[in-house]
């Protein structure tokens, strides 16, 4: 019992310690430095709605407003009172535009003089803070706050709660106004400290909100580079392999094949065995990243083109969403990479109308035309209730991503007839010869020795 009897007051002394150290960052260590009131925002509602003409001048409302209420304080009090007073009404207002925490001292010894250093009148119910005064310290307290934490206006609130208790305890009995200015300052000052939090918290939050979509558009065309690493790596690495396996069988092809050819192909099958080990490199620290991202998907399927798009459609018919599919021009064969991209390109406009426009008629547009392949993907409206769908939104960056990876254009938008949306798209691409898309022939002629397994080089 004893230790925790002499804790107790430690603690309390600590406390009180830290309260006056407070004080003294607060409202003494550099008080009357220049901290002037800013002007309003040009976004500010009250100069948004002001005509044009005086808009450049709007931002500085509240110093013209301070400046007109300084003076006319000063002209009531000089009326009814005093020019002194006048002027222990005026000087801290228009200090404050400067100086705020600075005026409040002012003000404060404004104070302090008229209630403890004037003799108080008979039974007089502004006392210790005449009209002029009591308004004069209650609008310096309302701009500190507003430039300041919460902590400064509870130090200033306690300050004048202080000096009222004190001028009730000198008023032997009369009628003062303390209580009156306790309530008011309470209640206005803490208006202004909870309407600046409140400011303060929406910019918070709107910084926060625009970061987490940064954040999140970042993530998805990471994982979108992501996706396109590991395709290309199976494109890359398929064609890759048969160099590979081709310049290995070739001097078995040739009866007593010259040793320069024999030398050329083993450089030749080196080099492509390198670029494959580092194509497998590459693709384990994209995989690292995301070990579980395609841990469903078959490694040994065959990459998605544009002759499985009857698989893709059925699915999606069995989802709701009707399907309508055009082909115009020469179907030819295409590059691996444009075929795969303009697969997935198709896929996402799908799974987007899916999302965004339940219930409604989609039409998948492709044009073999000279140089390239055209894709137009385009919905109507919604016929069914959409679903709100959190974290989606991002799918055209990936969309983006493949066309820009191919040098094509691309543009995405709301039809205006009827409120669908549509995407165009234009890949840059060369045919394919009949010889490089069909299957190497095999066929083998006499070889000096047995040749090699071909399965060593599988991707």
């Amino acid at each position: 019992m004893g230790g925790v009897t002499q804790t107790i007051p430690h603690t309390e002394l600590r406390t009180i310690r830290q309260a006056f150290s407070d004080l003294r960052k607060d409202l003494i260590t550099g008080a009357f430095a220049l901290r002037p009131v800013p002007p309003l925002a040009a976004t500010h509602l009250l100069v948004r709605h002001m005509p044009r003409t005086v808009r450049p001048y709007a931002p500085w409302l509240p110093h013209a407003a301070i400046v007109v209420g300084a003076f006319y304080l000063m002209a009531v009090a000089s009326e009814t009172e005093s020019m002194g007073l006048a002027l222990l009404s005026a000087v801290p207002l228009l200090v404050a535009l400067y100086r705020p925490i600075g005026a409040w001292w002012l003000s404060f010894a404004a104070s302090v003089f008229w209630g403890l250093g004037v003799p108080e009148p008979v039974a007089s119910s502004m006392w210790p803070w005449p009209a002029t005064l009591f308004a004069s310290h209650i609008a310096v307290m309302m701009i500190v706050a507003s430039q300041n934490r919460p902590r400064v206006a509870g130090q200033m609130l306690l300050l004048t709660a202080a000096l009222g208790i004190a001028c009730d305890f000198s008023a032997d009995g009369g009628h003062t106004n303390a209580f009156p200015m306790v309530v008011a300052s309470c209640g206005i000052v803490g208006a202004v400290v909870a309407r600046r939090s409140l400011r303060e918290t929406k910019q918070q939050v709107a910084v926060q909100q625009s970061a987490t979509y940064e954040e999140r558009s970042r993530r998805t065309l990471l994982e979108e580079r992501a996706t396109i690493a590991r395709e290309l790596h199976d494109v890359v690495a398929h064609h890759m392999s048969v160099i590979a396996i081709q310049a290995e069988a070739a001097p078995y092809r040739v009866a007593n094949p010259p040793e320069e050819l024999a030398t050329s192909f083993a450089t030749i099958r080196e080099n492509a065995v390198a670029a494959l080990t580092e194509l497998r490199r590459v693709l384990g620290v994209v995989r690292a990243d995301d070990p579980d991202a395609y841990a469903d998907a078959d490694p040994e399927a065959p990459q998605p083109t544009l002759a499985t798009l009857d698989t893709l459609f059925a699915g999606v018919r069995a989802a709701g969403l009707t399907v309508e599919h055009v082909i115009t021009g020469a179907v030819r064969p295409l590059p691996s990479g444009v075929e795969l991209s303009a697969y997935r390109i198709i896929q996402e406009a799908l799974s987007n109308a899916l999302r965004h426009a339940p219930g409604s008629t989609a039409r998948v547009e492709i044009a073999y035309v000279l140089g390239g392949l055209g894709l137009r993907i385009v919905n109507g409206p919604p016929t069914q209730p959409v679903r709100p769908s959190p974290g989606m939104g991002h799918g055209l960056l990936g969309m983006r991503e493949r066309v820009a990876m191919l040098n094509g254009e691309m543009t995405a938008g709301a039809v205006a007839e009827d409120g669908g949306y549509e995407v165009a798209v234009f890949i840059p691409a060369a045919a394919v010869p009949e010889a490089d898309a069909s299957t190497p022939d095999t066929a083998t002629p006499p070889r000096q020795g047995p040749a090699p397994e071909a399965g060593t080089m599988k991707p």
